[in-house]
């Protein structure tokens, strides 16, 4: 197979977004749906050709100049990492995009625009082969996101927005300083050709060095404890569609660099950081738990348990074995899942109520709404890890992977580290079944003796609406899927994960 499909997964979005541009007469409600469904059928097709068989090798590769002068090469290919973190992009698009398939949008015809550059950038990241090039992506996405929450968002918009792009512009500093040490050091850009060095050609001190400024910038994406603080207020003010990505692809942009590029590229730094990256991954998940315990707001909620969720992802990464990044890949792709129903369905509760503050709802959803209020505990015991779902699975690797780290890594310490996040998943279950108990339990507004100071829903408020029904049952039944059939993803990732971690064999 050739390099078109990587090529057409990015033109098609990139292109529809400059017809909007040359002619804006073309849009209409279908138009985002129609090219982010092509989109996904693109993704589908390269599910369904990818060559299980080597998916460790680079697939469906394109390389090409880019620019010559400066030896940058515009290079594109899929793995076993990648492959499932597109799929996850161009399928969480797609149900935005039918989410959005209804009356009341305000500036439509921006709104497209901007959701579909936002889907370009995404993409790119997980097909990029060239360190510039994932650079360039990865930044792609920034002006997008602030626009979708400093126009759509809420109230506090523009501060929000604000600090998303601070943030992550000031990491993306920092990061880019990591990628040009790299640079500089090795000669190239390639990350096939640095990751099969494993580093060769850079001292130890280099090394270190490298990974905690590439480390840095994917931290604040991903985000780490406590670069985490821009989060929370992105989430709260976005709109639905746009904390949907927020937490289902944008944070796991963070994520994916460190097993693209930061452990294979840079093994010593990586060993010599990981029980630092451990610590701050377990301090995330138990405060990530406990800040969610203190929540009112249902969306702040959620922001704050990505948090966690993602401290699990980085601790995986941390024991740098092949249990604990394979169980980091499988929860990148899980919480992608899981959190995305769980800001969608945060969305329909506050269209219907007129707010998202948990006391004010009042309780008994799932006796004035039943299958609203199914769904969101479906989703709710989802991501606090039911065995069964797809939740599960990742934050149980990632715990396994720290009870036998990687040989030279402190056992103690990372046995240490377990404990802790195995009370953070405790906290986990705790903070999700508190607010199933104020929201979907109990007695309804009009039975409640603070009924008069409750937010009530409309009398005849639709319980699941059609197309919030089509947008969320593909996330619902791939959360089954993965949760009964692990080896599906698993599969995928092991041979990827053997060969980036030769270093430490």
């Amino acid at each position: 197979m050739t390099g078109w499909l990587p090529t057409a997964l990015l033109a098609v979005p990139l292109l529809g977004a400059l017809l909007l541009l040359l002619a804006p007469q073309l849009l209409s409600r279908a138009y985002g749906l129609v090219l982010s469904g092509l989109t996904l059928a693109l993704s589908l097709l390269m599910l369904a050709t990818f060559d299980y068989g080597a998916p460790a090798r680079v697939q469906f590769e394109i390389d090409q100049p880019w620019i010559p002068g400066l030896g940058l090469r515009f290079h594109l290919g899929v793995d076993g990492i990648s492959l499932p973190l597109i799929a996850l992009t161009a399928l969480l698009t797609f149900l935005c995009f039918v989410y959005l398939f209804k009356d009341g949008q305000s500036r439509p015809r921006a709104l497209v625009f901007t959701l579909l550059v936002l889907e370009v950038g995404m993409i790119g990241t997980f097909l990029a082969l060239d360190l510039l090039l994932f650079f360039v992506f990865f930044e792609i996405v920034l002006i997008p996101m602030y626009f979708l929450i400093g126009i759509w968002g809420g109230e506090g918009r523009r501060a929000a927005s604000i600090k998303f792009i601070l943030y992550t512009l000031l990491g993306s500093v920092v990061m880019l300083l990591g990628l040009l040490l790299v640079w500089a050091q090795t000669g190239t850009l390639d990350i096939v050709a640095l990751s099969a060095a494993h580093g060769a050609g850079m001292a130890r001190s280099v090394q270190i060095l490298a990974f905690v400024a590439i480390g840095i910038g994917l931290a604040v994406k991903t985000p780490m404890w406590p670069l985490h603080t821009w989060l929370p207020d992105a989430h709260t003010e976005a709109p639905t569609v746009g904390s949907v990505l927020l937490a289902g692809v944008l944070l796991k942009m963070g994520t994916y660099g460190f097993a693209r590029i930061a452990i294979p590229v840079l093994p010593e730094g990586a060993a010599a950081v990981a029980p630092w990256l451990g610590a701050f991954a377990v301090v995330g998940i138990v405060y990530g738990a406990l800040a969610c315990l203190a929540q009112r707001d249902l969306k702040r909620m959620i922001a704050y348990s990505s948090v966690g969720h993602m401290g699990f992802v980085l601790l995986g990464f941390a024991t740098l074995t092949p249990v604990g990044i394979n169980g980091a890949l499988f929860a990148n792709v899980a919480h992608g899942l899981i959190t995305g129903l769980l800001f969608f369905l945060a969305g329909a509760i506050k269209e219907r109520y007129h707010t998202a503050d948990m006391p004010s709802l009042g309780g008994g959803l799932l006796a004035r709404l039943p299958r609203l209020g199914s769904v969101l505990t479906f989703a709710c015991v989802a991501s606090l890890g039911l065995p069964g779902l797809a939740g599960f699975w990742g934050e149980m690797l990632a715990l396994f992977g720290a009870f036998q780290p990687a040989g030279g890594l402190p056992r103690g310490l990372f046995l240490t580290y377990m404990v802790i996040g195995g009370l953070g998943a405790v906290l986990t279950a705790a903070y999700f079944l508190v607010m199933l108990s104020r929201v979907t339990h109990g007695r309804t507004q009009d039975e409640s003796p603070s009924a008069a100071i409750a937010v009530k829903a409309p009398p005849f408020a639709t319980d699941i609406k059609q197309y919030e029904l089509l947008a969320w049952t593909p996330l619902v039944i791939l959360t089954l899927l993965f949760g009964l059939w692990p080896g599906l993803l698993l599969s995928l990732t092991t041979p990827s994960v053997q060969t980036l971690l030769g270093a430490f064999s």
